[in-house]
């Protein structure tokens, strides 16, 4: 795993990218979850990252939000930014990836996923381009090809974004 970000220096995987997926808590949040006293859960998303994917989305790209999760929070968050696919409370992330590369006439290998902790493993080992935050889990920057120097809900995605960008222009 390359510990530079991949947005150094073009990188042909990340030209393929026609799908972008996302890991919600931990990469798109900082992975905090805070409650108010009437135990309403929130969550911190960074507009940075929603400009990247604006941007990615508006060179082809497809997004992706896949959750374990079944917080509303991500539904709104994935309505405010146009995501294509968003899918909460999934459990195996590899068959719904799956399906919904099948619906597009896409391979895993087109597609990038980043992630931050176990049960994203079989989706990250699926695809193309898997990506981590530094705090991600050991195991998963293992089978991760990158890792972002911005941590989860602190721009990574952006990042990642940009990489995906100057690696598509690059190719031309």
């Amino acid at each position: 795993m390359s510990h530079e970000p991949p947005f150094v220096t073009p990188c042909p995987d990340l030209a393929r990218v026609k799908l972008l997926c996302c890991d919600i808590d931990g990469v798109l949040t900082d992975g905090g979850l805070y409650y108010a006293d009437d135990g309403t859960r929130f969550a911190r998303f960074h507009v940075l990252d929603g400009m990247g994917l604006k941007r990615v989305q508006a060179a082809g790209v497809k997004l992706a939000f896949i959750s374990q999760s079944r917080t509303r929070y991500i539904e709104i968050r994935a309505r405010d930014l146009g995501v294509d696919f968003c899918h909460t409370g999934i459990e195996d992330k590899s068959v719904t990836l799956g399906a919904i590369l099948n619906d597009l006439g896409l391979g895993f290998a087109d597609a990038a996923h980043i992630a931050d902790d176990v049960n994203d493993l079989s989706l990250l080992r699926a695809v193309g381009m898997p990506v981590t935050v530094p705090d991600g889990r050991p195991e998963v920057k293992e089978v991760c090809r990158f890792q972002t120097r911005a941590r989860g809900g602190n721009g990574a995605v952006r990042e990642l974004c940009e990489a995906i960008l100057v690696s598509q222009s690059a190719a031309g």
